[in-house]
């Protein structure tokens, strides 16, 4: 299948996901330490409808998640884009990210953020991008902090208990 790199940054490449990249993704959100902050820890069918809803992404909106790859190896060790999602009853444009256990605390999903975040302001008109997270999920909110997110607010949520939100806005970046 085709693989569209979307991003390049010094050590990593982002490009669209497909079907072939099962395995790999499987080992990121199959983890129960990974994926202990969100509702549940992917099987089969669930790591199917995840690369199967990012590739529909990309052909309605223009984004999604990505593979996140070592341009060494080529290998994928993650994912990391800018989806929509319902943040507090509001359709708002968000980054996420999921790093295999063995490549976290090396700067990777700052990394891949951090380009997500300049290609979101080069390539599309919102004033805003979201992160957010079980309030719980202390790594996944300081990487958003670490691409200049800041804290926004925490609300009520039956999934999270409670959820946290980040934001950069616009201009508060370089990228215009």
């Amino acid at each position: 299948m085709e693989r569209k790199i979307i991003l390049e940054t010094e050590r990593l490449f982002l490009r669209e996901m497909n079907t072939d990249d099962f395995e790999a993704l499987y080992k990121v959100l199959a983890d129960r330490d990974i994926m202990q902050h969100y509702p549940y820890t992917f099987d089969e069918k669930r790591v199917n409808d995840w690369i199967e809803r990012n590739m529909n992404r990309y052909h309605e909106n223009g984004f999604g998640l990505w593979a996140v790859c070592l341009k060494d190896t080529r290998e994928m060790i993650g994912d990391c884009g800018l989806t929509l999602q319902n943040i507090e009853g509001k359709m708002l444009p968000e980054i996420g990210y999921h790093i295999r256990a063995d490549h976290q605390r090396k700067g990777y999903a700052k990394e891949a953020a951090t380009a997500v975040r300049d290609w979101a302001f080069a390539n599309t008109d919102y004033p805003a991008l979201y992160s957010y997270c079980k309030y719980t999920n202390v790594g996944s909110y300081k990487t958003a902090e670490s691409i200049g997110m800041h804290f926004e607010k925490e609300y009520p949520d039956p999934e999270n208990k409670i959820t946290h939100v980040s934001v950069i806005f616009r201009e508060e970046t370089t990228v215009a």
